[in-house]
This record gives structure tokens, sequence and C-alpha cells, in this order.
């Protein structure tokens, strides 16, 4: 293929007009179009005018991995902008509850939010698909389906009668499954089981018998150590060492069935961007593009270092066995396809989402996948 067709073919994957969002609008991922954009054209004009702006936050302060990054990403909007666009980050609750954080970014309260789309998700399913799904995609695959997958414009397809314009700023990585009190050996151990989990990893394990619940971050390892709860997910290593969990429970199970990867966000006002001259809508841009590579080494940096200090604390680190895997896998194409069927907006992406994945897994098992078993099996000689 040329450099001409190629470049024609990957901005059609961009096309934003398909999104409803107009040709000023242009794409927050990896692309050759950033490559045009007018930062890094130094003949386009820049306006004097500058803008102060509110990024309302779904995490605590300073929060390893995501409260953490969402401040590094308004500091490098201010510099990147020479201090022509100063983001003020908001805490969870300061501005706004956590899941109000849509909310706030929809209404104009905040120009900005910080989160991950299944946290808005009572505002239509599909947006599930764009934080991750069970048994969904790896942290690649997924910016690979929204960058050039056409994801992204179902993306902001999904976002457009909210007045809200996504943008993928990086992913967890795997997760872990959870901290249990007692081992998982059967699917019927699931049930009875009280455990903190949120999302459609809730409504899986609840069809299995468990009795999902959600508690904030600051109330996980209390409820834990109390015997409140029986289990609790959080996020992975890193985060889970920072709540303590090792002390509350002795299992530690992973991978994640429902989150794979999960991802974050930025979100900005339609309207607000829109009143931002051209130079400074390609800093935010770029500055979500820095931030997706610079969120995914941190959590995969961290939680390669924490894994060691858990196995220390005397944490059991265990994979589900084939037959709990089995069931979760048959519950949770029985949940996906359900909320494949429950919008308009649902009914197009979930058949775009599944047929990527089908795509990718085969590509995975003779790439990252096979990769990933023959280093094992070199190292283990």
């Amino acid at each position: 293929m040329t450099r001409d067709k190629a470049d024609i073919g990957r901005r059609q994957l961009f096309r934003l007009g398909a999104a409803g969002l107009g040709s000023s609008v242009a794409v927050s991922l990896a692309s050759p179009v950033l490559a045009e954009t007018p930062l890094a054209a130094p003949s386009v004009a820049r306006s004097p005018e500058s803008f102060v702006w509110k990024m309302a936050t779904a995490w605590p302060k300073d929060t390893p991995g995501v409260g953490v990054s969402a401040q590094r990403l308004a500091e490098r909007i201010g510099t990147l902008s020479d201090g022509r666009l100063r983001v003020q980050v908001f805490d969870a609750g300061d501005l706004v509850a956590p899941g109000q954080v849509f909310d706030a970014v929809s209404t104009g309260k905040a120009e900005m939010g910080h989160g991950s789309p299944y946290y808005w998700a009572a505002k239509d399913p599909a947006f599930h698909y764009f934080s991750g799904v069970p048994f969904g995609l790896t942290a690649n695959e997924h910016i690979a389906w929204l960058a050039f997958g056409g994801g992204q414009i179902l993306w902001e397809k999904a976002y457009e009668p909210f007045g809200v314009l996504p943008f993928y700023v990086g992913s967890t990585g795997p997760q872990a499954a959870g901290w249990f009190k007692r081992e998982i050996r059967t699917p019927e151990d699931f049930k009875g089981l009280t455990i903190r989990i949120t999302g459609l990893g809730g409504d899986v394990l609840k069809r299995l018998g468990a009795s999902p619940v959600l508690l904030p971050q600051g109330d996980i390892a209390a409820a834990l150590e109390s015997g409140t709860i029986d289990a609790a997910e959080w996020v992975g290593p890193w985060n889970d060492l920072a709540l303590n969990l090792p002390r509350a429970a002795p299992f530690c199970y992973m991978p994640a069935f429902h989150e794979l990867a999960t991802a974050l966000e930025l979100m900005v006002g339609k309207t607000a961007f829109e009143t931002l001259p051209d130079d400074l809508r390609a800093v935010v841009r770029s500055a979500a593009l820095a931030s997706a590579t610079e969120v995914s080494a941190d959590f995969s940096a961290n939680n390669i270092a924490a894994l060691p200090m858990l196995v220390e604390r005397g944490t059991v680190v265990k994979s589900f066995p084939n037959p709990v895997i089995d069931a979760l896998a048959k519950t949770s194409a029985e949940v996906l396809t359900e909320v494949g069927e429950s919008s308009p907006v649902a009914k197009e992406v979930h058949p775009a989402f599944i047929a990527f994945r089908k795509k990718a897994v085969a590509y995975a098992a003779v790439a990252e996948g096979a990769a990933l078993a023959m280093r094992a099996r070199a190292l283990a000689i």
C-alpha cells in the first residue's frame, strides 16, 4: 500500500462526521491525524485568550494510578498550553459525588471529567463496552479497536446525546478478580457469597448466587476484615496493597474475568471544547494521548513491583479453576447478549465489539498469547 493510500484509509477510520461531532473535532487517540493538528503546524496563529476549566474526578485524592493520573493530565494541559488553558482538579466529592461526574460535564458544571465509562452505564448500557466487558479485550486490543477499529466513532456517538466528548487516557491492564476469605473451587462456591464488586462482573456473579454490594474505596478493607462482606474486588496488586486488603483476606484471585483491562477516560463538554482555539484543542488531544501511554506504564510497573510484596505478606495468589471459568464464561455471554439488546446504541456497538474481539482472539493465539507461553516455557528450563 502506498503512503497516500494508507493515510486516506486511516483518515476514513476517524471520520468524525459519522459521530455527529463535526469536522472541527479531531480524534483523541494515537493516529497520523495528530501529526496534522494545529499543535504541530507552526504557521497557525495562536489566540491570546486564556481559559480556566474545572475537572471533576471520580477518584479520592491521590488515589494511585487513577487520581494521580488526573492531576498529571491537568498539569500537562497547563504546560503544553503555556498556561493558556489551566485545569483545576476536584477530587471525588469536592465538586460533585463520584457518580455524578458525567452529569457535571454534560450540564456544564465542569468542563472536564475523569473516570471510566461504565460508571455512567445507567445512561446507556452501551457505555460498558468502552470501559471493558467480561472476557473482553486486553489494553492493547482495546486501544486498537478505538483508534483503528471504529470504536472511537461509536464511543462519540454514544456520548453525543449528552454533549460529551470522550478521550481515552489509559488502562489499568489486567485487574484482580478479588480478595476472598475462602477458596473458590467450584461455581457453587459463589452461592451465598457477599462480595463488593461493580459493573457487569457483579451481574454475572449474582446469577451464580452471589450477593454483590457497592462500597466506596475507603470502606472496603474494614468491611472485609470485619466479615460484613466475604470478598472484595478493587483493582489489582498495586491499588489493593494501598488499601491494605492483604490484611483482610488471604486469597487473591488473578486475573479478573470481568476486567481484562479497564479503560480510563477524559470527558470534555462539547460546547466548551468548541470554544477553544484550534491549538488548544490540539493540546487537549495531545495531553490525552500522553496520559494514555503514561497511565498504562504506571499500572504495569507498579503492579509488577507490588505482586511480590503481596506474597511476602502471606497472600495466596490463585487463578480460578477451569470449571469456575467455564461457568463465568457462559453466564458472561448471557449477560453481554442482553446488554447488546438493551438500547439502540448498544445494538450497534455490541456486534462491532464482538466482531473485533473474535479477530483479536485469533491474532492473540499466534502472537501475544503464544509469545507469553513460549517465554514462560523458555524461562522455566
